[in-house]
C-alpha cells in the first residue's frame, strides 16, 4: 500500500510540475525528498543547497545528503530534528548565520560521520561541545568565542585543522589541557584574538601555527621544543621586542617560513639553516650584520651542503640603509629576493 501511495504521489507531483513548467531536475529532486526551500542538482545528487535564502530554520534534510550548504541565512538553531536522518553527512557549511551555543541542540551532529564543519561568522561564545569525533576540519573563525571548555576536543584525534581566528580568546581562556585530544592536528589558527602570551601545550603534531594580530610580548626560551614539526610560523602584528625573543628560540630544523612583520624588534633573530622565507618588515631594526646572523661558520660555507637555505628575506619598513651588506649575500647564497 505504501508503495502505491508513493507512486501515486510521484504522479501527482509530475502532473503539477508539467502544469507549472518546473524543470525536470528540480522535479526529480522533489521526488527524491529535496527540501522545498533548497536546491538539489541532478548532477550532484548528494548535495543540498539551502544557502542565501533568508532561512530562519534548517529544513528536514534527506538521508542521502553528504554535502549541506546553509551559509548566509539567519538560522539560530542547529536542530537535531532537521539532521536526524542525514547520517551520511560529510560536509556542513553554516557560515554567516546566527547560531549560538544555546542554539546547538544536544546530539545534533554527534551521530554523523561529518568530516568538515564550517561555523564561521556566527554568535558562538565558546567552542561547541558534543562535536563528532570524525571531524577533520573545524572552522570557527569570527565568532565571539572566549572559552575553550576542558575536554571539548577529547576523542577528536582525526582533526587536522582548527581555525579559531577572529575571536575573543585571552590568556585565561587556555590551559595546558585545552587542546588535549588533538593527536593529529596540523594547522592551528589563533590569529586576531586577545593573547598576550604564547598558547600553552599546542599539540606536538602542529606544522602550521598562526598567531598574527594578537598582543604577544615574549616567547619562552624552550617553547618550540614541544613543537618539533612546526614548518610555518606566523607572529605578525604582535608586540615582540628583542628582549622578548630569546636569541636561539627559532633554531628548529623543521622551520621553513617565519613571519615576524609589524613587531618591535631591533635586531635580526637567529636564522635557522633550514629556514627559506623570513619576514621582518616594519620593525625597528637599524642594521644587519651578516657575520652575526649567519647560522653556519665561514669555513662550513665552502661545502655547498651546509649553505643556509634562506631564499626570501624581507626587511623593508625598518631603518636599514642600503646597500645590502656583502657578508649577508656571502652567507645566504641561495637568496633569490631581498627587500630592504
Amino acid at each position: 500500500m505504501s508503495l502505491l501511495l508513493g507512486v501515486f504521489s510521484a504522479f501527482c507531483l509530475l502532473g503539477a510540475a508539467l502544469s507549472q513548467d518546473i524543470p525536470y531536475e528540480d522535479l526529480l529532486a522533489q521526488i527524491q525528498g529535496c527540501p522545498a526551500e533548497c536546491y538539489c542538482p541532478r548532477n550532484f545528487p548528494r548535495a543540498v543547497y539551502c544557502d542565501n535564502r533568508e532561512l530562519k530554520r534548517i529544513p528536514k534534510i534527506p538521508p542521502q545528503t553528504m554535502y549541506l550548504y546553509l551559509q548566509n541565512n539567519v538560522i539560530e538553531t542547529l536542530s537535531m530534528e532537521a539532521l536526524s536522518n542525514a547520517t551520511q553527512l560529510r560536509w556542513v557549511n553554516i557560515n554567516h548565520n546566527r547560531i549560538t551555543n544555546e542554539g546547538i541542540e544536544e546530539g545534533a551532529l554527534g551521530a554523523s560521520k561529518l568530516l568538515q564543519l564550517y561555523m564561521a561568522d556566527n554568535l558562538l561564545t565558546s567552542v561547541p561541545t558534543g562535536l563528532p569525533h570524525s571531524l577533520e576540519q573545524l572552522q570557527l573563525s569570527n565568532n565571539q568565542i572566549s572559552r575553550i571548555p576542558t575536554g571539548v576536543f577529547s576523542g577528536m584525534d582525526r582533526l587536522h585543522l582548527l581555525d579559531l581566528q577572529g575571536n575573543k580568546l585571552a590568556d585565561d581562556a587556555m590551559t595546558e589541557l585545552s587542546f588535549e585530544g588533538l593527536g593529529s592536528l596540523v594547522q592551528m589558527n589563533l590569529a586576531r584574538n586577545q593573547l598576550s602570551s604564547m598558547p600553552p601545550r599546542v599539540p606536538p603534531t602542529t606544522a602550521q601555527l598562526f598567531l598574527d594580530g594578537n598582543s604577544i610580548e615574549r616567547i619562552p626560551s624552550k617553547y618550540f621544543q614541544g613543537l618539533p614539526e612546526v614548518a610555518f610560523l606566523r607572529l605578525n602584528n604582535n608586540k615582540l621586542s628583542h628582549s622578548g625573543v630569546p636569541w636561539n628560540v627559532f633554531n628548529m630544523s623543521s622551520l621553513l617560513e617565519l613571519q615576524l612583520s609589524h613587531n618591535l624588534l631591533t635586531e635580526v633573530p637567529f636564522i635557522a639553516p633550514s629556514l627559506e622565507h623570513l619576514h621582518l618588515d616594519h620593525n625597528r631594526i637599524k642594521s644587519v650584520n651578516g657575520s652575526n646572523i649567519c647560522p653556519v661558520l665561514a669555513e662550513a660555507l665552502e661545502d655547498n651542503a651546509n649553505v643556509p637555505k634562506l631564499r626570501f628575506l624581507r626587511l623593508d619598513g625598518n631603518d636599514i640603509p642600503p646597500p645590502i651588506p656583502r657578508d649577508v649575500v656571502t652567507c645566504f647564497r641561495l637568496l633569490r629576493s631581498i627587500v630592504i
